[in-house]
């Protein structure tokens, strides 16, 4: 079972800490270059995002979507 790592980040002024699978935090610095930003910024549009699904499942739910849309083995 892969452990969960915590980054650190500011989401609207707030310092917040994000607890995912190292795999998830792959695909999420994928999506974020692919977009041509940070992952702060990234998270910070995430989170807009969500409505009441808490942060780390949003996040998740978000890399989930990226996959399926760009495929697996696309960088």
């Amino acid at each position: 079972m892969a452990t969960l790592r915590k980054r650190s980040l500011l989401l609207s002024g707030h310092a917040t800490s994000i607890a995912l699978e190292p795999e998830f935090w792959a695909v999420l610095d994928r999506m974020a270059e692919a977009r041509g930003s940070s992952l702060a910024a990234l998270v910070v549009a995430i989170d807009r995002a969500r409505g009441e699904r808490p942060l780390a499942s949003a996040c998740r739910v978000a890399a989930l979507a990226f996959v399926q849309e760009n495929g697996a083995d696309k960088p």
